[in-house]
Protein backbone atom coordinates (compact mmCIF):
# COMPACT_ATOMS: atom_id res chain seq x y z
CA UNK A 1 0.00 0.00 0.00
CA UNK A 2 0.85 3.79 -0.61
CA UNK A 3 0.96 5.38 3.24
CA UNK A 4 1.16 8.94 4.30
CA UNK A 5 1.93 9.54 7.30
CA UNK A 6 1.42 12.99 9.01
CA UNK A 7 4.29 13.75 11.79
CA UNK A 8 6.93 11.84 10.15
CA UNK A 9 9.31 13.22 12.31
CA UNK A 10 7.88 12.56 15.49
CA UNK A 11 9.26 9.52 18.02
CA UNK A 12 6.20 7.44 17.12
CA UNK A 13 7.20 7.52 13.26
CA UNK A 14 10.61 6.38 13.25
CA UNK A 15 9.29 2.93 14.94
CA UNK A 16 6.01 3.13 12.13
CA UNK A 17 8.05 4.33 9.01
CA UNK A 18 10.54 1.20 9.75
CA UNK A 19 7.67 -1.36 10.49
CA UNK A 20 5.56 -0.49 7.27
CA UNK A 21 7.97 -0.55 4.55
CA UNK A 22 9.41 -3.75 6.14
CA UNK A 23 6.24 -5.07 5.42
CA UNK A 24 6.46 -3.85 1.96
CA UNK A 25 4.36 -0.62 1.77
CA UNK A 26 5.48 2.74 0.44
CA UNK A 27 5.79 5.22 2.72
CA UNK A 28 5.01 9.50 2.09
CA UNK A 29 6.46 11.26 5.38
CA UNK A 30 4.59 14.64 5.54
CA UNK A 31 6.95 16.50 8.05
CA UNK A 32 7.43 20.40 8.54
CA UNK A 33 11.13 19.60 8.59
CA UNK A 34 10.82 16.75 5.91
CA UNK A 35 14.83 16.76 5.86
CA UNK A 36 14.68 15.18 9.22
CA UNK A 37 12.58 12.45 7.86
CA UNK A 38 14.85 8.93 8.82
CA UNK A 39 16.05 7.60 5.44
CA UNK A 40 15.10 4.11 4.74
CA UNK A 41 14.17 2.50 0.90
CA UNK A 42 10.57 2.83 0.18
CA UNK A 43 10.38 6.39 2.14
CA UNK A 44 9.72 9.82 0.46
CA UNK A 45 9.61 13.36 2.65
CA UNK A 46 7.28 16.04 1.95
CA UNK A 47 6.38 18.91 3.57
CA UNK A 48 3.66 19.39 5.42
CA UNK A 49 1.53 22.19 7.18
CA UNK A 50 -1.26 21.48 9.15
CA UNK A 51 -2.27 24.91 9.28
CA UNK A 52 -3.03 24.50 5.06
CA UNK A 53 -6.35 24.72 4.13
CA UNK A 54 -8.13 21.32 3.37
CA UNK A 55 -7.84 22.11 -0.10
CA UNK A 56 -3.49 21.49 0.04
CA UNK A 57 -4.26 18.75 2.13
CA UNK A 58 -6.42 17.07 0.05
CA UNK A 59 -3.98 17.48 -3.03
CA UNK A 60 -0.81 16.85 -0.68
CA UNK A 61 -2.05 13.09 0.04
CA UNK A 62 -3.85 12.06 -3.58
CA UNK A 63 -3.15 8.89 -4.39
CA UNK A 64 -2.66 7.33 -1.14
CA UNK A 65 -4.24 3.96 0.05
CA UNK A 66 -4.40 4.89 3.67
CA UNK A 67 -3.69 8.04 5.99
CA UNK A 68 -1.65 8.23 9.27
CA UNK A 69 -1.96 10.82 11.93
CA UNK A 70 0.55 10.74 14.12
CA UNK A 71 1.31 14.64 14.46
CA UNK A 72 1.63 16.10 18.01
CA UNK A 73 2.92 19.64 18.74
CA UNK A 74 4.18 18.64 22.64
CA UNK A 75 1.81 21.37 23.63
CA UNK A 76 2.72 24.13 21.70
CA UNK A 77 -0.01 24.55 19.36
CA UNK A 78 -3.01 22.34 20.64
CA UNK A 79 -5.60 23.70 18.87
CA UNK A 80 -3.97 24.15 15.15
CA UNK A 81 -2.13 21.15 15.15
CA UNK A 82 -3.45 18.52 17.77
CA UNK A 83 -6.60 19.12 17.31
CA UNK A 84 -7.85 21.00 14.03
CA UNK A 85 -5.32 19.85 12.26
CA UNK A 86 -6.43 16.36 12.45
CA UNK A 87 -9.69 17.43 11.81
CA UNK A 88 -8.55 18.90 8.16
CA UNK A 89 -6.60 15.68 7.28
CA UNK A 90 -9.73 13.78 7.51
CA UNK A 91 -11.97 15.85 6.04
CA UNK A 92 -8.95 16.00 2.67
CA UNK A 93 -8.78 11.87 3.27
CA UNK A 94 -12.57 12.32 2.21
CA UNK A 95 -11.93 14.81 -0.43
CA UNK A 96 -9.34 12.71 -1.92
CA UNK A 97 -11.45 9.70 -1.80
CA UNK A 98 -9.06 7.90 0.62
CA UNK A 99 -10.90 5.62 2.97
CA UNK A 100 -8.50 4.24 5.27
CA UNK A 101 -7.55 6.31 8.77
CA UNK A 102 -5.34 5.92 11.06
CA UNK A 103 -5.34 7.86 14.12
CA UNK A 104 -2.51 8.02 16.96
CA UNK A 105 -4.59 9.82 20.27
CA UNK A 106 -4.11 9.55 24.05
CA UNK A 107 -5.39 6.82 26.41
CA UNK A 108 -9.19 7.44 27.24
CA UNK A 109 -9.35 10.86 25.25
CA UNK A 110 -12.87 10.19 24.23
CA UNK A 111 -14.07 9.52 28.03
CA UNK A 112 -13.31 12.64 30.21
CA UNK A 113 -14.69 11.15 33.32
CA UNK A 114 -11.56 9.49 33.75
CA UNK A 115 -9.41 12.66 33.40
CA UNK A 116 -8.79 13.09 37.44
CA UNK A 117 -6.85 9.72 36.96
CA UNK A 118 -3.43 11.36 37.89
CA UNK A 119 -1.26 9.98 35.40
CA UNK A 120 -3.75 12.41 32.93
CA UNK A 121 -3.44 15.32 35.43
CA UNK A 122 -0.47 17.49 33.22
CA UNK A 123 -2.06 16.52 29.91
CA UNK A 124 -5.66 17.65 30.20
CA UNK A 125 -5.64 20.60 27.78
CA UNK A 126 -4.29 17.47 25.02
CA UNK A 127 -6.64 15.28 25.81
CA UNK A 128 -9.44 18.26 25.18
CA UNK A 129 -7.32 18.55 21.69
CA UNK A 130 -7.74 14.74 21.23
CA UNK A 131 -11.08 14.51 22.53
CA UNK A 132 -12.65 16.64 19.93
CA UNK A 133 -10.43 15.46 17.12
CA UNK A 134 -11.40 11.34 18.03
CA UNK A 135 -14.81 12.52 17.94
CA UNK A 136 -15.09 14.43 14.80
CA UNK A 137 -13.50 11.16 13.24
CA UNK A 138 -16.06 8.69 14.82
CA UNK A 139 -18.91 11.17 14.10
CA UNK A 140 -18.06 13.33 11.23
CA UNK A 141 -16.57 11.71 8.86
CA UNK A 142 -17.76 8.32 6.78
CA UNK A 143 -13.53 7.08 7.16
CA UNK A 144 -12.93 3.46 7.75
CA UNK A 145 -10.91 4.62 11.05
CA UNK A 146 -9.07 3.18 13.73
CA UNK A 147 -7.74 5.23 17.09
CA UNK A 148 -5.14 4.08 19.20
CA UNK A 149 -5.23 5.53 22.46
CA UNK A 150 -1.80 4.54 24.17
CA UNK A 151 -0.56 5.74 28.34
CA UNK A 152 2.05 7.77 28.75
CA UNK A 153 4.85 7.13 25.75
CA UNK A 154 8.02 5.66 27.14
CA UNK A 155 11.61 5.80 24.89
CA UNK A 156 13.10 2.15 24.20
CA UNK A 157 15.21 0.91 21.51
CA UNK A 158 12.82 -1.72 21.21
CA UNK A 159 9.34 -3.21 22.33
CA UNK A 160 8.61 -6.19 23.94
CA UNK A 161 5.60 -7.06 21.18
CA UNK A 162 3.23 -7.72 23.77
CA UNK A 163 0.58 -5.44 24.47
CA UNK A 164 -2.90 -5.35 26.63
CA UNK A 165 -5.94 -3.74 25.30
CA UNK A 166 -9.05 -2.44 27.12
CA UNK A 167 -6.83 -1.41 29.99
CA UNK A 168 -8.78 -0.09 33.22
CA UNK A 169 -6.03 2.54 33.98
CA UNK A 170 -3.29 4.78 32.43
CA UNK A 171 0.34 2.50 31.88
CA UNK A 172 3.44 2.97 30.21
CA UNK A 173 3.60 2.20 26.91
CA UNK A 174 6.91 1.71 25.05
CA UNK A 175 6.78 3.59 21.81
CA UNK A 176 8.38 0.82 19.80
CA UNK A 177 4.99 -1.48 20.89
CA UNK A 178 2.82 1.42 19.80
CA UNK A 179 4.23 1.89 16.36
CA UNK A 180 3.95 -1.80 15.95
CA UNK A 181 -0.05 -1.48 16.39
CA UNK A 182 0.13 1.32 14.35
CA UNK A 183 1.60 -0.81 11.87
CA UNK A 184 -0.54 -3.83 12.53
CA UNK A 185 -3.76 -2.36 12.22
CA UNK A 186 -3.66 -0.90 8.70
CA UNK A 187 -5.07 -4.33 7.13
CA UNK A 188 -6.95 -5.76 9.69
CA UNK A 189 -10.12 -4.67 8.96
CA UNK A 190 -11.63 -5.69 12.23
CA UNK A 191 -9.86 -2.70 13.75
CA UNK A 192 -12.25 -0.73 11.79
CA UNK A 193 -14.51 1.88 13.63
CA UNK A 194 -12.35 0.33 16.95
CA UNK A 195 -10.95 2.16 19.90
CA UNK A 196 -7.90 0.69 20.97
CA UNK A 197 -7.25 1.97 24.32
CA UNK A 198 -3.61 0.33 25.68
CA UNK A 199 -0.44 -0.42 27.23
CA UNK A 200 2.25 -2.86 26.97
CA UNK A 201 1.25 -5.96 28.67
CA UNK A 202 1.74 -10.23 27.88
CA UNK A 203 -0.02 -10.65 24.99
CA UNK A 204 1.56 -10.71 21.45
CA UNK A 205 0.57 -7.57 19.37
CA UNK A 206 -1.38 -9.82 16.24
CA UNK A 207 -2.82 -12.06 19.30
CA UNK A 208 -4.17 -9.11 21.03
CA UNK A 209 -6.00 -7.26 18.00
CA UNK A 210 -7.15 -11.04 16.76
CA UNK A 211 -9.31 -10.67 19.98
CA UNK A 212 -11.35 -7.52 18.56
Amino acid sequence: MKVFIAGGTGRVADFLIQNLTNSGHQVVAGARSPEKVVTRPGVTAVPLDLHADVASLAELIKGSDAVYFVAGSRGQDLLQTDAFGAVKLMQASEQAGIKRFILLSSIFATEPEKWSDPNLAKIINYNIAKFFADQWLINQTNLDYTIVQPGSLVEAETGSGKIELNVQKAQANSIPNVAAVLAAVLEKTNTYGQILQMSDGNTPIEEALNTL
